[in-house]
């Protein structure tokens, strides 16, 4: 049993075989060597694995790693090593200036002191012109090494959002100046979100006083947010909005508005026409719009996006590479390239080709056990022999005893 179990395992989990995926698509070769990436487009959801878990990629026959980036945007802190300018003993303190340049904007440094076991006070100023006269205070922190009484350290200089090209800083005299190693400051890169739009436009109707709208999307194929264009004319309005998967099952609810007007003296500019879900499966689905006792909205587009999913590989320059998916059974690869993934910037998206049959495909083979391939031979068998035991038993029983 334990054998056939392995057995099984091996089979599901071993490594791909370009055979036993169902779909093909080819990807141009790059001109010149580099990180490049594909888009996760609708066809790909509609015959891959829902994770994705089943895409390949092969030079001939080789295998190539990819990873796999859902473009959420967001923010990360990429730390930069400052130039420590000018340190000197001025009034019996240690002074000394920071180059910001190349930071846009930053509210903290870090410092890297040799002190050991002291506690000074930081004061802190900026200035665009490092041999100017006019200096900004942006404030005090108290640094501090306790180590030997395991209380901690903070070399840290906290300060307003700044844009100062240059920092003077002036601690008290328990730091010297050659103690002053160096220092970090923060640099902030924001990326947006990368939205697809998935599926088909929205088909609207009109039941009783509700709007209905309609999608439909690939299967497996995940939705975060419904886009709404209502007509520009119309304005001020504010709508409950409720969604639902196949058999009206409940997804979610949110709301539309636009609301420009002045209360008080004051201006309100609301624009909301964008709802958030998140799931995947869900064709059809439906949003439904209360429109109370209003009139309709005037909708002029309604659909579906997601965050684009990108495949990122290397590619080498004249090497054409082949994208294939379609082995429900294949585990997930799991590649140095994915864990160690960096994004270059200078990334460039190449095209899918069409979609098209693998012409080598043959599919798995087939894992089951023998009894279970061939269930109609095993009862055969089975019946047969319930027949033969049946009949020498009735013999048996009709035979005279022996004397």
């Amino acid at each position: 049993m334990k054998t056939a179990v392995a057995s099984l395992a091996a089979l599901l989990f071993a490594a791909p075989s370009i055979s036993f995926l169902k779909y093909e698509r080819g990807i141009p070769a790059a001109t010149e060597a580099g990180q490049r990436y594909f888009v996760v487009d609708d066809a790909v959801w509609r015959h891959a694995r829902p994770d994705l878990g089943d895409v390949r990629l092969f030079s001939a026959s080789s295998e190539v790693a990819y990873a796999l980036d859902t473009e959420r945007g967001g923010a990360e802190v990429e730390q930069k090593e400052i130039r420590v300018l000018q340190p000197a003993s001025v009034g019996g303190k240690t002074q000394f200036l920071l180059d910001m340049a190349g930071i846009s904007e930053y509210d903290r440094v870090a410092l890297k002191l040799a002190t050991k076991n002291f506690v000074a006070h930081a004061r802190v100023s900026g200035q665009d012109d490092a041999h100017g006269s006019r200096w900004a205070l942006l404030g005090t922190t108290t640094l501090y090494d306790l180590s030997d009484e395991r209380l901690g350290r903070n070399s840290s200089l906290q300060m307003p959002l700044s844009t100062y090209k240059f920092l003077q800083v002036t601690i008290d005299n328990a730091v010297k100046p050659a103690d002053v190693l160096g220092g970090t400051a923060g640099i902030t890169r924001s990326e947006k979100a990368v939205w697809r739009r998935v599926g088909d436009g929205a088909t609207v109707a009109q039941q009783s006083r509700d709007t209905v709208l309609s999608f439909s999307l690939p299967p497996n194929a995940p939705v975060e947010r419904i886009v709404f264009e209502i007509d520009p004319a119309q304005s001020n309005f504010r709508r409950d909005l409720q969604i639902e998967g196949a058999g009206g099952n409940w997804i979610g609810s949110g709301e539309i508005a636009r609301v420009h007007m002045q209360r008080g003296g004051q201006k309100i500019d609301v624009d909301e026409e964008t709802v958030y879900v998140s799931g995947r499966g869900y064709s059809p689905l439906k949003a439904t719009i209360r429109n109370g006792d209003d009139p309709p909205l005037r909708i002029t587009d309604a659909h579906l996006e997601q965050y684009e999913r990108r495949v990122y590989f290397d590619a080498a320059s004249g090497v054409p590479i082949s994208l294939y998916y379609g082995d429900e059974p294949l585990g997930a690869p799991v590649y140095d390239y994915a864990k160690l993934f960096q994004k270059d910037a200078a990334a460039g998206p190449v095209d899918l080709g069409m979609e098209t049959r693998n012409v080598t495909y043959t599919g798995r083979p087939d894992g089951r056990p023998w009894s279970e391939r061939h269930p109609a031979v095993l009862w055969a068998a089975i019946l047969a022999a319930v027949l033969v035991l049946g009949t020498i038993a009735l013999k048996s029983m009709r035979a005279p005893a022996a004397s």
